[in-house]
């Protein structure tokens, strides 16, 4: 076995429940084969007895992952429940949200990384939030802006991030300004929509308490009493950043968020965003934080891709 202690966990869920049982194993026993895959184990069930074959910490946990879902069973579990577990630390599934006044009422941190960012976001005037795809950094960052919006912590929120193709030249985009960059801020959209809902935007656009600022033009800004999202800042430039940091006024706060496994500057161009952790990690008021394959909260593939990318091992052909 290679050193690794195998463990057989048998467990009987009583009182039984075939409503609840159904719901924890989920279609075709989809549930039971996403935890087998993350966690690596095999899980065999008759009835109401379950068995987890597996590695002896991957075991035990999952037979807590089988009996956690069996309590919250009494209505269909979604993938995206078990995915979340799955990808999260179990201690911090059962924390309360940390009181964020957004519409998501389930909005939580999912990992420990993750409680640290929303801490350092609450707790820093300039925050940095790097890591992969699929860590919540700029979701985080967008409940973090909705919430001080909704209190009147802030009388705006701005959203901005450098207009860097991601290896494909897009040419020639129509209409005015704000219609050119969408495209680019799509994800922060997203974001919104799902923590403020569609016509809650809109209107907040229309009021102007909702601004896109291309990084381009905001040399010569202060910006007061805002919160601002400075999006895949892998792509800006040492000058850029700079320029963006420098531009934060009374009653501010800033977050920038970037993951620098994904640039796509030209090679020869240094990024902004590595430049800034060196250069800022010893400065006072300013918080940066890593987020890792470990944090990633999408589909369990997403973190095993991460893995596999960042892997040290050259990639044959």
């Amino acid at each position: 076995m290679n050193g690794i202690i195998s463990l057989i966990i048998r467990h009987l869920f009583s009182p039984p429940n075939n409503t609840r049982l159904t719901h924890l194993c989920g279609p075709m026993d989809e549930h039971l084969r996403n935890i087998e895959v993350g966690l690596g184990v095999k899980i065999a069930h008759r009835h109401e007895q379950f068995k987890v074959d597996g590695p002896k910490d991957k075991a035990r946990r999952g037979m807590e992952m089988l009996q956690a879902l069996y309590e919250m069973a009494a209505k269909p579990i979604s993938v995206a429940t078990v995915q979340l577990m799955l990808a999260g630390d179990s201690d911090m599934l059962d924390n309360e949200a940390p009181g964020l006044q957004t519409r998501r009422a389930d909005l939580r941190p999912r990992t420990p990384n993750q409680a640290l960012y929303l801490d350092s976001i609450m707790g820093h005037d300039i925050t940095f939030g790097i890591g992969p795809a699929g860590t919540g950094k700029t979701y985080l960052a967008v409940a973090c802006a909705v919430d001080a919006l909704q209190r009147s912590a802030v009388q705006r929120i701005v959203l901005t991030r450098p207009a860097v193709e991601a290896g494909e030249r897009l040419g020639f985009l129509p209409g005015d300004l704000s219609q050119k960059i969408d495209p680019y801020l799509r994800p922060l959209y997203d974001a919104l929509y799902d923590l403020m809902g569609f016509e809650a935007v809109h209107k907040a656009f229309e009021r102007q308490a909702i601004e896109i600022a291309p990084l381009a033009f905001m040399r010569g800004r202060t910006l007061n009493n805002a919160f601002i999202i400075l999006d895949e800042a892998q792509n800006t430039t040492t000058e850029q950043m700079k320029m963006f940091l420098t531009r934060i006024g009374f009653g501010a706060k800033a977050v920038v968020t970037g993951d620098v496994s994904q640039i796509d500057l030209p090679k020869t161009q240094l990024s902004g965003l590595i430049d800034a952790e060196r250069v800022l990690k010893r400065v006072d008021g300013i918080a940066i934080c890593r987020l890792t394959s470990a944090d990633v909260v999408r589909h369990p593939l997403v973190a095993r891709i991460v893995d596999a990318y960042d892997s040290p091992r050259k990639r044959t052909s």
